[in-house]
């Protein structure tokens, strides 16, 4: 079994086939957020700090964290978010940005082990990327597009994942560290891409033997009930080998679906994270005052 290792500085989280599915909170990423971007842009980084606590309250195993503003200084306010995300909270973190010199920047104060998000198939962005992975010892999104852009054949995608896996050993980087995100288009607009990523995460599993993660809400991008089409693509791709995935853990429906699929897939060993998280805590109560009766009953005889 594959086992990708992400830490902060106090824990661990681990990625396998056979391991529960890790959910990377979203929300911290300014892109479609005009507040937040205006915010972090003038140095309030009070609704990173509420979207970081709400999310990991929420469930998030990780956080993802991207600091994307137009003429904003990216390296500084990237930097400056994972700080103070690793201030509040212990869950490791993914490192997201497009820009090489953030992603340094957010490297450089890191504690632990961190989640690079990410690199593509390019051989430029490639050169630039993964020798920072391998710099500062951390794992990699590797994004399965490259110069010709996304492909609608999940072969050739698959072949993109193949080629940044044998480009990563070339720098020392194991394929245990390589994470790839096939590319989850919008279901609505191509009608046949579930059943794409549903394939490719089959070849990554059975050929690659990678890890894999998604940006799970582009799939349901411009429909009604967005988190029922998402939660079921999620649960669905639970059971092809999908390990990971970007997401919103506020979403309960979206959540719910993932545990249950974790359940159904054998990865929660016992049911004990499903029955945790769903135990009635009206019946959980009143079984203690039984409990607490019974013992008083015993006692006056």
């Amino acid at each position: 079994m594959t086992h990708t290792v992400i830490s902060s500085a106090t824990k661990e989280v681990v990625l396998g086939f056979d391991r529960p599915f890790v959910m990377i909170g979203e929300r911290i990423n300014p892109t479609g957020r005009k507040l937040l971007a205006e915010e972090m842009k003038n140095g309030d980084f009070s609704r990173v700090e509420a979207d970081a606590l709400a999310q990991v309250a929420a469930g998030a195993h990780m956080l993802d964290v991207n600091a994307g503003i137009p003429l904003a200084d990216e390296p500084a306010l990237l930097a400056r978010a994972v700080q103070l995300v690793q201030s509040i909270t212990d869950v490791p973190l993914s490192i997201d940005s497009s820009i090489v010199e953030a992603l340094e920047a957010g490297l450089a104060v890191y504690k632990g082990k961190a989640l690079v998000n990410s690199v593509t198939g390019e051989d430029e962005q490639m050169e630039r990327v993964l020798p920072l992975v391998a710099k500062y010892g951390a794992a990699v999104v590797a994004i399965s597009n490259d110069e010709t852009g996304i492909s609608t054949d999940p072969n050739v995608r698959f072949e993109v994942a193949r080629k940044i896996v044998n480009r990563a050993a070339d720098y020392g980087i194991p394929a245990s560290d390589i994470i790839v995100d096939p590319l989850v288009m919008p279901i609505g607009a191509m009608g046949t891409a579930g059943r794409q990523v549903f394939a490719l995460l089959r070849r990554l599993v059975t050929e690659l033997k990678v890890n894999t993660t998604c940006g799970a809400s582009n799939v349901s991008f411009g429909l009604p009930a967005r988190n029922n089409i998402t939660g079921t693509f999620l649960a669905m791709a639970i059971s092809n080998g999908m390990t990971s995935a970007i997401m919103n853990p506020l979403h309960p429906e979206v959540k719910t679906m993932v545990m249950a699929a974790d359940v159904l897939a054998g990865n929660d060993q016992d049911c004990t994270a499903w029955i945790r998280a769903n135990r009635d805590p009206d019946a959980a109560q009143g079984a203690r005052e039984g409990r607490a009766g019974g013992r008083r009953a015993r006692r006056a005889e």
